[in-house]
């Protein structure tokens, strides 16, 4: 146990983290020349076609130094703020961290959370200044920044290039004498911690795994406490490029189990094992709840598919804890799922999985976050989706949840930024110069307001150097109404949204344009009209395609061409009151990209 090591990677986006997991990877010996491709262990197709990291990745390494053997269990960890779910799991499976900084960004406000994460965790933390090879690099600038943040010395940061391989074998020397061997007594009873779970079809579920005390062998029969279920370990083992399977794990190790579950509800992130014989007196604490940030239906584009949409979000589920979901129903879309997601880029990305790996065609509906809607009665309602929303005569008043987002940019963009929040219904609360030309600025924001596209504006504001950084923290009250899309008199309840009164008029001009642009034309003029409660705020018109009547006619009397028209006119008006106007997905994705 002595010579083993457990440790995680951390950083801001795009910061370099997977490519010094190759390195060090490849300078261990772990993978082979063969196995080798960039971003080794982004094993997801998306990953790969995206270049971001979407899942925590566990893998073991073998390392020799001094003549000792030592193994290192490393997990690479994701970036984005919308999968800090990960990110916390990793971190409580470990005893150190590579913060992982580039020498060109410094640092970034993804950074500094992740960094508060590890701390409270009491992890040792190793500084690494990426990108050295770079002739953008400023080292000075970014190592005083640094110094400022964790307060180590100028010496400890290790300078390196993931590109290269410059540095990584000091990397290695700090891993192995800096971050402390596991503690854990391997003749206690059984007790491990699972971090992570996966499907596979041939197999069952396979539950991933960090030993805190005890020991484990396979054929041992074990328990789930959490779920109180009782299994035999198939199959336990070590993660290495593949599965590879031991007799043995004891106190400190990471590993996986395969015992045959076929049911998802039966492995829970955060559950602990031990034996059924001897077991373990105290619980381990586990991770925390996962909070959804906003909230979206997901529904089956052909209703009869609605078990097999049931099968594949609970086996997503598996895989992507931080997805949350309950069963709801809606008039126009028939039997779906009300998910929780962390953010639109979790959103986007399990749509996208759910095609990928399940083959399953979803409808999601427009996102929203979760408001306090209070009655005239003084009764509490939680509001998912708008259609739960209080008519006017019952309702008092709305809730909505805030955020406290903390932004770091250069100083030139603070004023574009600055008015880009206060367009959000933001606050600034503070604002604090970390160097000469970065500021931090922190502001008071309404949360529905992020959810749609603030990201991707601050990113074109500032040329992609701001970083941003939030959690919740209450609610607020608000002039909220619901704003509802017509389609020839009748509401379709997918495209119902909650927004801010000021915002209402002109949110629902620019969704009836666009729809307007979307819907094909039919037989029949289709009116689009946005409308609160029963007053209409917009109208568009979808002309009718039409037959020329007069073509027939030349010259001649007007009475006989406006017989035509007027018989035209009342065959289109039949048509109109038993047509009806299907919305093709694309107009759904498209309300939610309306700049």
């Amino acid at each position: 146990m002595k010579n083993t090591r457990n440790f995680c990677i951390i950083a801001h986006i795009d910061h370099g983290k997977s490519t010094l997991a190759d390195r060090l990877l490849q300078m261990t010996g772990s993978v082979t020349d063969r196995e080798f491709q960039n971003q080794v262990l982004d094993d997801m197709d998306l990953e790969r076609e995206r270049g971001i990291t979407i899942k925590s990745h566990a893998i073991q390494m073998e390392y020799e130094e001094d003549g000792q053997k030592y193994l290192l269990n490393l997990i690479d960890t994701p970036g984005h703020v919308d999968f800090s779910y990960e990110v916390s799991r990793s971190i409580a499976a470990c005893e150190g961290a590579l913060l992982i900084v580039d020498a060109t960004q410094g640092v970034q406000a993804q950074t500094i959370s992740v960094l508060y994460q590890a701390i409270d965790n009491n992890l040792e933390i190793i500084p690494i200044l990426n990108k050295m090879d770079l002739d953008a690099a400023m080292p000075d600038e970014v190592e005083d920044q640094i110094i400022d943040l964790i307060g180590c010395n100028r010496e400890d940061i290790i300078h390196a290039s993931g590109k290269t391989g410059y540095g990584v074998d000091k990397i290695l020397d700090s891993i192995i004498h800096k971050i402390p061997a596991p503690v854990g007594d391997p003749d206690a009873p059984l007790q491990a911690l699972i971090f992570d779970s996966v499907f596979n079809s041939f197999r069952g579920i396979i539950a991933y795994f960090r030993v805190l005390n005890g020991t484990v062998k396979t054929k041992d029969f074990v328990k789930f406490v959490n779920t109180n279920k009782e299994y035999y370990a198939d199959e336990i083992g070590v993660l290495k490029m593949t599965m590879s399977p031991r007799n043995m794990l004891s106190a400190g190790d990471v590993g996986y189990i395969i015992s045959g579950i076929k049911t998802a509800a039966e492995v829970k992130v955060g559950d602990t094992i031990t034996h059924v014989t001897r077991p373990c007196t105290n619980v381990i604490a586990g991770f925390s709840e996962v909070k959804p940030m906003l909230f979206a239906g997901i529904y089956p584009v052909d209703a009869d598919d609605y078990e097999e949409l049931r099968a594949s979000i609970e086996r997503l589920q598996l895989n992507d804890a931080s997805l949350s979901y309950t069963l709801e129903s809606s008039a126009a879309l028939g039997f779906g799922f009300r998910c929780g997601f962390l953010g639109l880029l979790h959103m986007e990305i399990v749509q996208e999985r759910l095609d990928r790996e399940f083959n399953m065609d979803v409808i999601t509906t427009v996102p929203n976050v979760q408001y306090l809607a209070y009655t005239t009665k003084g009764e509490c309602v939680e509001v998912h989706n708008p259609s739960g929303m209080p008519g006017p005569n019952h309702l008092d008043y709305v809730e909505e949840p805030f955020i406290k987002g903390s932004v770091i940019t250069r100083a030139e963009y603070v004023g574009s930024i600055i008015k880009l929040c206060m367009d959000k219904r933001g606050s600034l609360l503070n604002q604090i110069y970390l160097a000469p030309d970065r500021v931090e600025l922190t502001f008071d924001l309404p949360l529905g307001e992020i959810v749609f596209d603030f990201y991707d504006k601050l990113k074109s504001i500032s040329k992609g150097y701001a970083s941003f950084d939030y959690h919740q923290t209450g609610y607020k009250v608000s002039k909220l109404v619901r704003m509802d899309i017509l389609l020839n008199g009748e509401m379709v309840d997918a495209l119902s949204t909650l927004t801010h009164v000021n915002n209402a008029i002109s949110l629902g001009r620019r969704m009836c344009e666009k729809l307007k642009e979307l819907i094909p034309r039919q037989q029949f003029d289709v009116a689009i009209q946005a409308a609160i409660g029963s007053k209409i705020i917009s109208r568009e018109t979808v002309k009718a395609v039409r037959k020329d009547v007069t073509a027939k006619c030349y010259g001649g009397d007007i009475t006989r061409k406006r017989k035509l028209l007027e018989k035209q006119k009342a065959g289109k008006k039949r048509m109109r009151q038993v047509g009806n106007v299907e919305v093709p997905q694309s107009a759904f994705l498209a309300v939610l990209k309306l700049d």
